[in-house]
């Protein structure tokens, strides 16, 4: 079994759930007492959180770059950035490190195109829906059709994301107007929805929603686990 290693702490809540996630596969597909092997580097969010709304991308890459590189002398045999809005800087981090990063946007990809759907909606921070980073990686390399919100729903997502959810916070108002905003997509022409952000799993669950969803973190922690037991 390979060594993953998790650079987590955006938020902590959603490194949770992966570091849960990860260990609960790696005991379902070997039984027994069997957990995953792994290493976590978690930031403090208060600085990641403050520079992102700043616009400070470049330092925020050498944060990255120096977390990353903390897990590759660590051991680590590869890298799975616990978030969707840091793949941002994910090609810059890939370059300063030899272990290979699991990208988010090629797990999630891969899975919908299993489901036969060309056209998702995405859900996610502002910085990860509007900017060409993960839209752009998911059209151009695998021929996805994404569509996003107005731009009045675009700022309650983001909003709920950063004052309620990755404060542990899970409001029945909130999942009301994301269900909302998730039906517009449904009629503008969306056969599914992207989860593109961490701690969106924790808000709306498949029950609450009549396409199918693609839960980013659980996708990518069952990536992190097949990568792992690969010979």
């Amino acid at each position: 079994m390979k060594t993953i290693g998790l650079l987590g702490g955006m938020s902590w809540e959603s490194s949770l759930e992966y570091y849960r996630l990860i260990n609960q596969e790696a005991k379902a597909r070997l039984g027994e007492l069997h957990s995953a092997k792994s290493l976590m580097y978690s930031v403090d969010f208060e600085e990641i959180e403050v520079l992102q709304h700043q616009g400070k991308w470049d330092e925020l890459t050498q944060i990255m770059i120096g977390a990353a590189k903390r897990l590759e002398r660590g051991g680590a045999d590869f890298l799975v950035i616990c978030t969707n809005t840091m793949h941002r800087m994910a090609d810059h981090v890939q370059a300063a490190i030899s272990i290979p990063i699991l990208h988010i946007a090629d797990a999630t990809a891969g899975e919908i195109l299993k489901r036969g759907v060309k056209t998702v909606g995405l859900l996610g921070t502002r910085f990860t829906m509007e900017q060409d980073f993960y839209r752009g990686r998911m059209t151009e390399k695998f021929g996805l059709n994404v569509l996003i919100p107005n731009d009045s729903d675009r700022e309650i997502v983001h909003k709920v994301i950063y004052s309620e959810l990755c404060l542990g916070q899970t409001l029945d108002t909130s999942r009301r107007e994301f269900i909302r905003i998730i039906d517009d997509l449904i009629r503008r022409g969306a056969e599914g929805i992207i989860l593109g952000c961490t701690e969106i799993p924790l808000l709306v669950k498949q029950e609450h929603v009549r396409v199918p969803i693609f839960d980013t973190t659980s996708i990518h922690a069952r990536y992190a686990v097949e990568t792992a037991l690969k010979e």
